[in-house]
């Protein structure tokens, strides 16, 4: 197995963390999000990172950034979908159209566009992993979340289950992580922004690298296809 990983959404939260975590397994990663300076910050832990502001929800960007990451790898052995975003006014009532697009296409378009980046190598050559990261929102609506968010979610529930259904038999396998409440950024998004007291109920983003690093390091024999993790 190549130890070679592409990470997006790696500018923090949950994607820098397991970025972070898979370099300190001597993995080599590729850091994708919008702004490189965060980037920066995070591959100064993770030796010979390769760093690319990427936005994940344009596909021109992405075929782009295919190109790129697979030239200096040569291969990729691992991708995780962690980008996502969330909006202030989110009920159905005031969500705007460009709101459900920018939600949809960070959450939901971008991980199919990464996807399309990397399945064909590793169908080719018989291996990979994909971790989607997505919400317990892609297990059940709440007003907490919005349906904008909620449909992108439930869609990278079924981009993960239709992975397995055509790919598992060419050794490529999926795994969808349905955190529930984690304190990252996007927090700051809700239209109430929890307080010091809620945040330290939370879950943090090292505890779902820690689930992705599961479902990469088992056998290859072995899929995880879904875990629901929630704070206790």
């Amino acid at each position: 197995m190549e130890k070679t990983a592409v990470i997006t959404g790696a500018g923090s939260g949950v994607g820098a963390a397991i970025a972070i975590a898979l370099a300190k397994q001597g993995w080599r990663v590729a850091l994708l999000g919008r702004r490189r300076e965060p980037l920066e910050t995070v591959a100064a832990q993770c030796p010979g990172a390769l760093v690319i502001p990427c936005d994940v929800g344009s596909s021109d960007d992405v075929a782009k950034m295919g190109q790129q990451v697979l030239a200096e790898f040569g291969s990729v052995e691992v991708l995780v979908n962690a980008a996502g975003t969330n909006v202030p006014h989110r009920a159905l009532e005031v969500l705007t159209l460009p709101d459900y697009h920018e939600m949809m296409n960070a959450n939901l378009n971008g991980a199919y566009y990464c996807v399309q980046a990397f399945l064909p190598q590793m169908r080719s050559r018989g291996s990979g992993t994909v971790i989607n990261i997505v919400s317990d929102a892609g297990k059940a609506a709440s007003p907490k979340a919005g349906p904008g968010y909620v449909i992108s979610k439930f869609g990278m529930a079924g981009l993960t289950s239709a992975i397995n259904a055509e790919e598992r038999t060419r050794g490529v396998r999926a795994c969808a992580i349905f955190p529930g409440d984690i304190d990252t950024p996007i927090l700051a998004k809700r239209p109430v922004v929890p307080d010091a007291t809620a945040r330290a109920k939370m879950m943090q983003p090292e505890d779902i690298a820690e689930c992705a690093l599961l479902a990469i390091n088992l056998p290859s024999r072995v899929i995880i296809e879904e875990m629901i993790v929630r704070p206790r």
